[in-house]
């Protein structure tokens, strides 16, 4: 007689993607406008060839991408089990990367008290470079044996990647380690990365927060 183990799998790691096309023309006209600015000011450089700008969340023509994005932060950390009903979700930064043939993003996480971290695809080439993401368990890294097959998901994977599209929306949580394996086309990688945080509501809005 074969035994069938109960499986209880626990402490999982969330990462939310969804298409929103509907705020790629504006979002692309702030970032050429600000990436134009960086390419003014500096020669890029040889070893990492990408322009990152500065902040992006102030301009009023990313009001309603910025507004869809900080409450879908604030409603994704409600649904994993958070008290956020007297907290508001707000950008600690937001910025444009272009990235050029052999640019990559090395493997880091971001502290300073950001939540949820964001990409946003603006525009993506034929082979541009991947999003990934690492498994976070340091114990797991330490103790992990082969893995059977690295081409397949599974329990024993230390780590996953997905093709960017244009107007996919990414978000995860903050302790979650990403990069961005090399780009491998003549014609620039463009996405919007973001850091959220949170704070306390001021009293009016703790019982109309979404």
């Amino acid at each position: 007689m074969q035994d069938n183990l109960e499986t209880s799998a626990h402490f999982a790691t969330a990462i939310y993607s969804i298409s929103k096309p509907e705020y790629v023309p504006a979002a692309l006209e702030v970032f050429n406008e600000n990436v134009k600015k960086q390419q003014d000011l500096k020669e890029i450089n040889a070893l990492y060839p990408v322009y990152m700008t500065g902040n992006l969340y102030m301009d009023p023509r990313l009001y309603d991408f910025s507004t869809y994005v900080a409450s879908t932060a604030w409603n994704i950390l409600k649904s994993q089990g958070y008290k956020v009903e007297d907290k508001v979700t707000y950008f600690h930064s937001m910025w444009g990367q272009e990235h050029y043939k052999t640019s990559n993003m090395e493997e880091h996480i971001h502290n300073d008290g950001v939540q949820i971290v964001g990409f946003y695809f603006l525009d993506c080439p034929e082979n541009s470079s991947h999003i990934i993401f690492a498994d976070p368990r340091i114990g797991k890294n330490q103790l992990g044996m082969v893995e059977a097959d690295p081409t397949k998901i599974s329990m024993a994977s230390t780590h996953i990647s997905f093709k960017p599209e244009v107007g996919k929306l990414y978000l995860t949580n903050a302790w979650l380690a990403h990069a961005f394996s090399r780009h491998n086309n003549d014609k620039p990688f463009k996405f919007i990365h973001m850091n959220l945080s949170v704070q306390q509501a001021p009293a009016q809005q703790q019982a109309t927060v979404i």
